[in-house]
C-alpha cells in the first residue's frame, strides 16, 4: 500500500450512497463520480456499496456480472488511481470460469493495482415481505475472512447480510481490525427494522469504526422486488452515528476516523481481551 502522509493515527474514509439500476454502464458512471468526488474531498479510502454496478432480480444480476479483468473494473482501477485513494468495490457479482458467481468486495490500491478481494461468506437466503431471495442459487459462498491494510491500519471486510453474523466481526477484531466495512444493499423492510441497530452493535461489541455504504431504491430495484433502504452509516467505536445519508440517491461524505479512539475504548473497556473461545466451542449444559 502507498504510505504517503501515513501517520497511523487517522484515516479519511468516503461513505457512499448510490441508486443503481439494471443498467451497468450508467451505474458505472455514478461509481466513477463517487470515487472522483471522494478523492477531491481528501478520502484515502472510498467504500462503494453492494450491487452498485447492477441491481435487479438474481437472474438479471447474474446476466450482468462482470469479470475482474473486464472494462468496468479497469475503469474503476483508473478512477482509484486518479483519486489517489484505495477503493473497496463493495459486493459486485463477479463472473469467472467457476460454475457460480462470487459476490466480491474488491480492494483496489491507490495506484490502481488490485490488492486483494473478499468473497461474501453469508449469502442472502431469506423471505422478506413475501419476496424470496435465494442468492445461493447463483452465488457460491466465500470461505476466507479478509483484512486489508490501508495506510498501516487494519480494515476488516464484509458485505451486507454478513452483518447478522457477529462472530465474523469478532474474528476480524481479534485479528486487529480497527475499522469494519459493511457495504450493503439492505432491503427496506429489514432496513427499517434492523439496519441501524445492527450497524451500531457491530461497532460497539468490537470497539471498532463501522463504515456501511448503501444503495437507495430505484425504479428497477422496486420492480425486481429488491427495494433497498439507503441510510448509509458511519459509526464510532462507541456506537455513535457519525453520518447517516438518509434516502439520498447520490451522496459522498468523507469522514476522518481517529484510531486513538479505538485504542482508548479497547483499553478502558477491554472486551476483546476477555473473549473465551474454548468455552464457546463446548456444548451447553441443559439444566
Amino acid at each position: 500500500m502507498s504510505d504517503s502522509m501515513n501517520t497511523g493515527n487517522s484515516l479519511r474514509v468516503g461513505l457512499v450512497q448510490l441508486q443503481p439500476t439494471r443498467n451497468v454502464a450508467a451505474n458505472l458512471q455514478w461509481v466513477l463520480k463517487a470515487i472522483q468526488e471522494a478523492g477531491a474531498q481528501g478520502a484515502e479510502l472510498v467504500v462503494i456499496p453492494e450491487n452498485a454496478l447492477c441491481i435487479g432480480s438474481n437472474q438479471e444480476m447474474r446476466a450482468a456480472a462482470v469479470a475482474i479483468d473486464g472494462p468496468e473494473i479497469q475503469a474503476i482501477r483508473a478512477a482509484a488511481r486518479g483519486a489517489r485513494a484505495v477503493v473497496v468495490l463493495g459486493g459486485f457479482k463477479q463472473k469467472s470460469n467457476r460454475p457460480l458467481l462470487q459476490n466480491t468486495a474488491l480492494v483496489i490500491d491507490a495506484d490502481g493495482s488490485i490488492q486483494g478481494a473478499y468473497d461474501k461468506v453469508h449469502l442472502f437466503n431469506a423471505v422478506v415481505a413475501g419476496t424470496s431471495f435465494r442468492a445461493s442459487d447463483v452465488e457460491a459462498p466465500g470461505r476466507q475472512l479478509v483484512i486489508a491494510q490501508v495506510k498501516g491500519i487494519k480494515v476488516g471486510l464484509s458485505i451486507c447480510f454478513d452483518i447478522r453474523f457477529p462472530e465474523l466481526y469478532r474474528q476480524l477484531a481479534l485479528a486487529g481490525a480497527q475499522i469494519l466495512l459493511i457495504p450493503a444493499a439492505f432491503t427496506q423492510t429489514t432496513g427499517r427494522a434492523h439496519w441501524d441497530v445492527l450497524v451500531r452493535a457491530r461497532a460497539i461489541e468490537n470497539a471498532a469504526y463501522v463504515v456501511a455504504s448503501a444503495t437507495m431504491a430505484s425504479t428497477d430495484s422496486v420492480e425486481a422486488g429488491f427495494a433497498t433502504y439507503g441510510h448509509a452509516l458511519a459509526v464510532t467505536p462507541w456506537g455513535e452515528v457519525m453520518a447517516d445519508l438518509g434516502e439520498t440517491d447520490f451522496a459522498v461524505k468523507v469522514l476522518e476516523l481517529d484510531m486513538a479512539k479505538v485504542a482508548q475504548i479497547r483499553q478502558n473497556l477491554p472486551v476483546l481481551d476477555s473473549v473465551q473461545p474454548d468455552v464457546y466451542t463446548t456444548e451447553p449444559v441443559v439444566i
